[in-house]
Parts: C-alpha cells; structure tokens; sequence
C-alpha cells in the first residue's frame, strides 16, 4: 500500500516548490517507486522537476469522443491514460492538465482520481501537487491522503488560508491520517510570535519552517529542476528532516 502525500494552499504559497523539494528528498533516500500527480490544471509540477510532458489527462479528455472502433469507451480512456504516465528518472509523473476548449475541469479531475487510484498501489510513495484553494478539496480530488500538508506564507492572512483549507478537509470528511502545516520563506529573523500563536489560535500543527533559501530562488529563476540544489541547502535540509519524522514508512 502506498503512502499518500497531498500539498493544499492558497496561490503563491510556493506549493509546487515545496513539492519538489520533497521528490528530492525522497529520491536522495531512495524511497521509491513514486508516484508524482499534478493535479493543478495549470501544470507546473513538470517544469519544477524538468520532465517534459506531451500528453496530459485534459488532452485525452478533449479525445474521447474519438474511441477507435472494437474498443470500449472505458478501455480506450484506460490506454491513453497508461499512455500520459511519463518514466522519469527515479519515479513516474502524471499530469491532469486543462481542457484546451472551454469545457469545465471536473471531469479531467474525475479521471485524474480515478486513476491514481488504481495506480498508487504499484508505488510506495505518491506525492500529488493539488491546484491552489479550496476547489479540488470540494471536488475530492485530494483523498485518503496520509498526510495532507498545507503550505503557506509566514503571515497572518497564509495561516487564515491553512485553517480554512483544515476546516474544509473535516467538514467534508476526507479520510486524512495528518493534516500538517509548512509555513513557507520564512525569513532569517525566524516568525513573528503572532504568527506562532495564530498556529496555536486555530490548532493546527506546524511541522516545518522552511527558510528563504538562494539556492531554490536561484534554481528558480534558472528554471532548474530544485533536484540541482545541494543537499546541504537549508531549505532541503529541513525538507528532508520533515519527512524522515513523518513520512518513512
């Protein structure tokens, strides 16, 4: 059975980074095989971990009206599904994507579910990069995750966002083992004490400060992989320290 990683936050939190820096780790621990899911229609988990992507779930949901003959809707779906699973090295990456029309995401989000469900358990490790907001908490397009690990900015207004996106996850439901806070470019002057006890206000569980780091912004703005950075980056660092407490299986 794998265990399942699911990033949640507001836009501009730095989610998909943090994402990234977590398959690092994983691969540097090589606590493979993983499942990499960018479950944001405007994808960008591809870029972060430089794997270029030619077919996307949203692609094959603009083509299903086009089933070759003798083949079943459901066994067509299941092929170009197979199909858009790209090997990487070190682990696998499917991408949701967007319609390329006008049609609505809820069925390329329907799919993605359905099938990281029937893959997960050929992996030990899935880590799904989730769009930003609340939307594909409604949709249930995060489920079942062991941890859901919200991601946010060092300041009021990110930690309002991450109590909303924990109040969400219970008021639906979702069979989650953790919900866990990372607060994000946390400056070297550490947190203002407000912040620590806003935390506290709203009782979530704050696993990770990760510090502004030169090296991420560096690969960043290279549009290097984040797997380029050294392991000895202090934003890694904490990374990789976050899942050996609570990720190794």
């Amino acid at each position: 059975m794998s265990f399942n990683i699911a990033l949640a936050g507001k836009g501009g939190t730095g989610k998909t980074t943090v994402s990234g820096l977590i398959m690092k780790s994983l691969l540097k621990n090589d606590f493979g095989p993983i499942l990499a899911v960018d479950a944001d229609a405007n994808a960008n988990l591809n870029e972060i971990l430089n794997v270029d992507v030619d077919v996307t779930i949203g692609k094959i949901r603009e083509e299903i009206s086009d089933v070759p003959h003798g083949m079943t809707k459901d066994a067509y779906i299941e092929y170009r599904v197979q199909e858009a699973l790209i090997e990487a090295a070190g682990f696998d990456l499917i991408v949701m994507g967007r319609p390329e029309g006008s049609g609505c995401y809820c069925y390329a989000n329907t799919l993605t579910k359905k099938y990281v469900d029937m893959l997960a358990d050929n992996y030990k490790y899935v880590l799904i990069d989730n769009e930003a907001g609340l939307e594909h908490m409604s949709r249930r397009t995060t489920h079942s995750p062991d941890i859901l690990l919200i991601v946010s900015d060092p300041n009021m207004r990110g930690i309002l966002a991450a109590k909303r996106l924990k109040d969400l996850s219970e008021e639906l439901k979702l069979k989650v083992g953790k919900v866990l806070l990372i607060v994000n470019r946390v400056p070297e002057s550490g947190l203002d004490q407000r912040v620590y006890d806003e935390i506290d206000k709203y009782g979530l569980t704050l696993a990770a400060e990760l510090p502004v780091s030169s090296d991420v912004i560096e690969a960043e703005m290279s549009k290097e992989s984040v797997a380029t950075i050294p392991d000895d980056d202090k934003a890694f660092k904490v990374i990789d320290g976050f899942l050996k407490k609570y990720a190794v299986k």
